[in-house]
């Protein structure tokens, strides 16, 4: 028993070393103070960093991604809450059917929906931008948001709701003042969820972007030039925003547990 711990241990450390470790050595070298990526580590710097807050292009994607993960986000808990608290609350044909269907698109590739959106966008004689990632990230998270937010409507919730109309209050005031306010904290982790799927997100906005493009295209521009600490700086602070909004998410879930 204490042979198959130890193995299952090992295996385990294995599998977290295969997946961290080409993340610690993207941090470690965006600390680097030569000019090139590689080894021998010669000496710890900030100058990358300062470089990545200092360039355009990099600033420029920034702020593209920053509002694409927003709004989309945004709208994926609020089209996915109201998805959900229908499914939930009423009682209609073919439920099943429509919970599969909105959860559909998590089947479906993100090449696929952006190929569809550069049609889509093409046919209607709408130019690419920032709009149809928006649109393209709403439909790949919206499905997410819906299954956080489905799987905390429970009875509880309804009871409280059906208390709330014997008193007199309309179904919207219900579910702006009773509902939304109990699920809060499950409402703020599927915006963070969805936040850090579209931060990151590359294929939707390449190929529907031409000039208003996402860092991380940016960055796979600036790949194409060759391997920089600049380029290793800049997706340590992708990484960085990404861990810290999972770990916020973890703690908004933990204290939910707790209450």
């Amino acid at each position: 028993m204490k042979t198959l711990t130890l193995f299952a241990s090992l295996y385990m450390a294995l599998c977290y070393l295969f997946i961290f470790l080409p993340v610690v050595v993207l941090v470690l070298f965006s600390f680097q103070a030569g000019n090139l990526p590689v080894p021998p580590l010669k000496g710890l710097s900030l100058r990358w960093y300062l470089a990545v807050f200092h360039d355009a292009r990099l600033m420029g994607g920034f702020g593209h991604s920053l509002v694409v993960g927003v709004v989309s986000s945004a709208l994926s808990v609020l089209l996915g809450f109201l998805a959900a608290y229908g499914l939930a609350r009423y009682d209609m044909p073919g439920k099943r059917f429509i919970r599969g269907i909105i959860m559909l698109p998590m089947a479906v590739s993100y090449l696929l929906v952006g190929m569809g959106l550069l049609v889509s966008a093409s046919a209607l004689g709408a130019a690419p931008g920032l709009p149809t990632v928006i649109i393209g990230h709403v439909v790949m998270n919206m499905p997410l948001a819906f299954a956080i937010c489905l799987a905390q409507l429970g009875e509880h919730q309804r009871r409280i709701e059906y208390a709330a109309r014997d008193l007199g209050a309309g179904t919207l005031r219900v579910l702006l003042t009773i509902t939304a306010p109990m699920i809060a904290p499950t409402l703020i982790a599927a915006f963070c969820m969805c936040f850090t799927l579209s931060w990151d997100e590359f294929l939707i906005a390449f190929l529907n972007t031409r000039f208003d493009v996402t860092l991380p295209v940016v960055i796979w521009g600036l790949l194409r030039g060759g391997l920089t600490p600049e380029t290793n700086a800049a997706g340590a602070l992708i990484f960085l925003i990404s861990i810290g909004l999972m770990l916020a998410v973890e703690i908004l879930l933990l204290r939910k547990r707790r209450a």
